[in-house]
């Protein structure tokens, strides 16, 4: 089992940046792939970045939507993901939410195994 909890949300200006944590117990997150999704209101969920389980090589993956402005890392020693948000645009406004799952190749949420609680970002124009 692994519990995840997300932090760092916030109301923030166009243009500007957050950083979003998610700390995990349970289980290291070097052992899972960990995704960031998020979803608008009146919206589906979507993929935003994934970062594969520690291994000799680390891969990303980013939605076209956020490739070149969001970053995704991880902090083995803090069991802590991160998703440094860059150039924030009024349509990133969502609820995001980090997840674990088994393959840094999967961009469906279903295919996941734990879930955070969510954190708000409210980007303003």
């Amino acid at each position: 089992q692994v519990q995840l909890v997300e932090s760092g949300g916030g109301l923030v200006q166009a243009g500007g940046s957050l950083r979003l944590g998610c700390a995990a117990s349970g289980r290291t997150v070097s052992s899972y792939a960990m995704g960031w999704f998020r979803q608008a209101p009146g919206k589906e969920r979507e993929f935003v970045a994934v970062i594969s389980s520690s291994g000799a090589n680390t891969y990303y993956a980013y939605a076209d939507s956020v490739k070149g402005r969001f970053a995704i890392s991880r902090d083995n020693a803090k069991n802590t993901v991160y998703l440094q948000m860059n150039s924030l645009k009024p349509e990133d406004t969502a609820v995001y939410y980090c997840a674990a799952g088994s393959s840094w190749r999967l961009r469906a949420g279903d295919l996941y195994d734990y879930w955070g609680q969510g954190t708000q970002v409210t980007v303003s124009s």
